[in-house]
């Protein structure tokens, strides 16, 4: 809950607009003629039925049974909120389902039940069950969610996992049984300190114990102090961690501990118990929002120590978001009959071993690290990590048939893991990587045009999202006014590029200026003139280091700003030809298409240079780039000139950088239908890859196939990202949308992130 009106405002509107809601049913088969519609409802749809009532297992060949989650709560138990009732779950619910769809593609119904007596809430799951495989139940409040999960375990053949529960046990054992190789520890000699004994912690601390940890070396606190053996109406769970050591506080027993756990609440444990603890001590401070000791206060005292939290801005996050959705999906995959302690033991192993495992590029990127190596500061995978839906599902999905609870077993592993990358294709994870790499080390960005509200408004959220350090262009009154109207009151540099107290900005500008290109026919008044234009002085800025980027052309044609860029910026060495590329995040998987903006009709040598700039983004994007060279021909069927110039661009790319995957000229279905292309081009270096890059000939059709992909599909374009430029510019879509400028001024922080890196080698 925040205290701030605008950011409460904000979560308001972003639930409600463009529709309420966070989640939506999509129809998964053809409705469009009377056929279809005979098929999908009566009377074509008695024939799946009938095959249903034969055997129930068939409602996982003909119906979406075998992908579907209920995220069922009560409402008691809501975030930090409280018993807030069903009715007050339900965003909770659907951002639970949110999660579900885009980590592992498992689709969800959201229930809330309006009742808090067990009896009536586990007959009411019991009673909808057969419409799912498998139950989340989600913020239900303890000790009764001890006993609802237990009983529909017991009670329903598919999979139920209390997540609160199983959620924050699973990651965080796979933390501890790496922190505890790394601190040279055994899991069954070390005194472990819970602190908090609610569903979460006792989950928790059953976990440890099936990993080894003994039981008289478990001491648990909850608000009262430690618990005893012979303290008076212990529930049945707390009975099993009550210890005999005659001992009262947090304070007492954290004296000689190893390891640490916090469930509880912020700042009860002070620098000096920290001191007390035994050499190398493990920390797992996982109060929200903030932990049980402030992070970096705790790293001051102990310089031994290894920790983490639940925040996402300190090493080592415990976030549940690594278990719940690849352990649904492989227990669904199997059609898993419950989700056993194998199962939840096989996630943990799997998370543990690969943290030890090398890092992909995109993950380093992602996290602004040269290269993260299993360590103290990294002792659990990030939650952005590609391998995650290829590595935590198998895991499950085998310890369920190891386990006997397996009714549909997994004959081919290759395949399947295959299957599970195909199911990423469809969400923005590069979008959020990208935001995540900006975070990391802000720039100072200028927004040229920041008197339009929608600029500035992609300014408010890029400064509170720590994305990037905006500094403002343009009418001073008439930006504060429009700060004012959107509650953007925070400390930002405005600047008016007119008024008079930039004069000495304008004269400096326009001495460097003229003296590039006094011989170019421009005055020294001719400079000192176009210094009052928003886009020289925006450039300017960034040339003399006062700033760091710059994004314009909200307003303004994309020819009219290229210009001045050109003219003041410049070409980055040995680059003859800028270009443009869009990233489109499509249900593919990410595509990038170039030149969708400069280069009308380049030639040969152009276009192949345009591809191995398009190629460096896309690693700057931590992907592997596939390249198609596109054109209405294939491999020669034109001889054309149209053609066949691609085919020239082509064989100067095989020639002279044989390392890149690229090949044409390609058509798109093509370039684009993998079994296509193996089974008519065989030869072709792209055979039986995935391309993510594609080169069009000419501005005409690489302009009209991104504008088509994304007003077709709605989706989401980052870009024009520029190609070669000198330092870090670039130009937005007239009337770009918030989101647009939003995640065009991450592309500009990365981009002079890469560029600082470049000038310090």
């Amino acid at each position: 809950m925040s205290n701030n009106p605008r950011k409460r405002r904000e979560a308001l509107v972003y639930h409600a607009k463009p529709k309420p809601g966070k989640i939506e049913v999509v129809p998964t088969k053809k409705y469009a003629t009377q056929r279809d519609l005979s098929l999908a409802y009566s009377p074509g749809v008695a024939e799946p039925c009938l095959e249903i009532e034969k055997d129930k297992e068939n409602a996982y060949k003909y119906t979406t049974k075998g992908n579907l989650v209920a995220v069922i709560s009560n409402g008691t138990a809501v975030l930090g909120l409280g018993d807030i009732g069903p009715e007050a779950s339900k965003p909770v619910m659907e951002g639970k389902g949110l999660l579900f769809k885009i980590f592992a593609d498992i689709d969800v119904f959201d229930i809330e039940v309006d009742t808090k007596d067990v009896d009536k809430f586990i007959e009411t799951v019991k009673n909808i069950a057969p419409t799912f495989g498998g139950i989340n139940l989600e913020d239900i409040k303890a000790p009764e969610a001890f006993e609802i999960e237990k009983r529909l375990k017991a009670e329903l053949d598919i999979p139920v996992m209390h997540d609160d529960q199983h959620g924050t046990a699973i990651i965080s054992a796979a933390a501890l049984l790496n922190a505890l190789e790394l601190a040279k520890k055994k899991m069954e000699k070390v005194k472990i300190v819970i602190s908090g004994a609610g569903a979460a912690a006792v989950s928790c601390t059953k976990l440890y114990k099936a990993f080894g940890a003994k039981a008289e070396n478990i001491i648990m606190t909850d608000s009262k102090g430690v618990i005893r053996k012979d303290r008076p109406n212990l529930s049945e769970e707390k009975i099993e961690f009550a210890t005999s050591r005659k001992i009262d506080t947090l304070e007492e027993a954290m004296k000689d501990a190893d390891v640490f756990v916090g469930l509880s609440i912020a700042d009860i444990v002070s620098p000096e118990m920290l001191k007390s603890m035994a050499k190398r001590p493990i920390v797992f401070a996982m109060a929200n929002p903030n932990p049980e000791i402030d992070y970096q206060l705790a790293m001051d005292t102990r310089k031994d120590i290894i920790m983490a939290t639940g925040r996402s801005d300190h090493p080592n996050q415990v976030n549940n978001v690594l278990g719940f959705p690849f352990i649904f999906r492989g227990a669904l995959d199997v059609r898993a009959t419950k989700i056993n302690e194998e199962m939840k033991m096989a996630a943990v192993k799997a998370l543990a071993e690969m943290a030890k495992e090398p890092v992909p590029e995109q993950v380093n990127i992602a996290y602004g690290e040269t290269r993260l190596n299993f360590g103290s500061d990294y002792i659990i995978p990030k939650p952005f990590d590609p391998r995650l839906i290829a590595k935590v599902p198998p895991a499950v999905a085998r310890a369920a048939m190891e386990s006997g609870v397996a009714r549909q077993p997994i004959q081919d592993w290759d395949r399947y893991e295959e299957e599970l990358l195909e199911r990423m294709g469809s969400d923005n994870k590069i979008t959020r990587l990208l935001l995540n790499r900006a975070k990391m080390n802000p720039k100072r960005i200028v927004f040229a045009e920041a008197d339009h509200l929608d600029v500035l408004k992609a300014a408010q959220i890029v400064h509170d999202e720590g994305i990037a350090i905006p500094i403002l262009l343009g009418r001073r009154k008439l930006i504060e006014e429009l700060m004012a109207e959107i509650d953007f009151h925070e400390e930002v540099a405005i600047i008016d590029p007119k008024s008079d107290e930039e004069e000495e900005h304008r004269k400096a500008y326009a001495q460097v200026y003229w003296k590039t290109r006094n011989r170019s026919g421009v005055t020294l008044y001719d400079a000192e003139k176009l210094m009052r234009e928003r886009n020289y002085f925006a450039a300017m800025m960034v040339n003399e280091g006062d700033a760091d980027g710059l994004l314009s052309g909200y307003s303004r044609a994309y020819p009219a700003v290229v210009k001045p860029m050109l003219e003041l910026i410049g070409m980055a060495p040995g680059v003859t030809r800028v270009a443009a590329t869009n990233l489109m995040n499509t249900s593919r998987g990410p595509l990038f298409i170039s030149d969708t903006s400069i280069n009308i009709d380049p030639p040969a040598k152009d276009l192949a240079k345009i591809a191995q700039m398009t190629a460096r983004t896309v690693q700057l994007f931590g992907l592997e780039p596939v390249v198609a060279m596109m054109s209405y021909a294939n491999f020669g069927s034109s001889k054309d000139p149209r053609a066949t110039k691609v085919k020239e661009a082509v064989s100067y790319l095989h020639r002279n950088h044989p390392e890149l995957n690229v090949d044409g000229e390609l058509q798109a279905d093509f370039a684009l239908n993998r079994e296509m292309l193996q089974n008519k081009f065989p030869f072709s270096k792209l055979a039986g890859k995935k391309v993510n890059t594609l080169i069009y000939p000419n501005l005409d059709s690489a302009n009209s196939t991104y504008k088509l992909i994304k007003e077709l599909n709605k989706v989401d374009s980052i870009g024009p990202i520029m190609m070669g430029m000198r330092r870090p510019v670039h130009i937005l879509q007239l009337g770009a949308s918030v989101e647009e400028i939003v995640n065009m001024t991450a592309v500009t922080v990365v981009d002079a992130q890469e560029k600082e890196k470049k000038q310090k080698k």
